[in-house]
């Protein structure tokens, strides 16, 4: 077993994404945790020592080497169990509710991979299969959705703030699109390249031309040419979390 594969054992054995499990054991960023997910780097004695703090059933040895067990002796029903303070605190109702459903239901409960676009270079990895996802969200009813990123930037405030999550569907032909909808996009701009969630209206006499509008009257519309898009999403949904933590 690798150092990803033994990664990606804790993130199961813990019930944590790469962005809370970094913040579980003491990291401002989950990039580290995403660089060892696709081998780019090692588990490091520091980030073992900061994991085995965290999770203390985790066997220091098993994370440098991948010998022997993940849990140490007695430890075994850790994840298991609920007599745990820490576990009770993994207690998931959504996932709870979706294993307890009946078969059939639970079956067709959509389940939309969510991803970190900051880790790789910007959207087109993600709409090409190029980039696992960090996790996935079930919501009863929701309309079909290909993924979900997070918010960056205040240009949709209030409708949509920095760490809002977005649910998209992709469009292949930039030219069939629904004016004046919400949508994410990625676009190419002075040899840079922009992602951002905008309402998209058209330019007229210039069908060849988009506007971008953002929701905050502080930022002002932009005119870019449909040659420019590199990937684009409509937005089906939106979630925000109102607490800390």
């Amino acid at each position: 077993m690798n150092d990803a594969e033994r990664i990606n054992a804790i993130l199961q054995h813990t019930g944590l994404n790469g962005k809370r499990f970094a913040g579980r054991i003491g990291l401002r960023s989950p990039d580290s945790i995403y660089h060892i997910q696709r081998g780019r780097n090692r588990i490091s004695a520091n980030m073992a020592e900061r994991i085995v703090m965290a999770f203390p059933e985790v066997d220091k040895a098993w994370l440098m080497t991948g010998r022997g067990e993940m849990l140490l002796p007695g430890a075994a029903g850790t994840a298991g169990t609920t007599t745990d303070h820490r576990r009770l605190a993994l207690f998931d109702p959504a996932r709870h509710e979706a294993a307890t459903r009946p078969a059939e239901t639970a079956a067709n409960l959509q389940q939309v991979p969510l991803y970190d676009f900051e880790a790789v270079a910007g959207l087109v990895p993600i709409f090409t299969n190029q980039n696992r996802p960090i996790d996935y969200i079930s919501i009863p009813d929701l309309p079909r959705c290909d993924g979900a990123v997070y918010v960056r930037g205040d240009s949709m405030y209030p409708l949509l703030k920095s760490g809002d999550i977005v649910m998209y569907k992709q469009i292949q032909d930039y030219y069939n699109i629904i004016w004046g909808e919400m949508y994410l996009i990625s676009f190419a701009y002075e040899g840079e390249e922009y992602i951002t969630v905008k309402f998209i209206k058209k330019v007229d006499d210039h069908p060849d031309r988009v506007l971008l509008v953002s929701h905050n009257p502080h930022h002002a519309p932009k005119e870019i040419p449909v040659a420019a898009i590199r990937a684009l999403a409509l937005v089906k949904a939106s979630i925000r979390f109102n607490t800390m933590g």
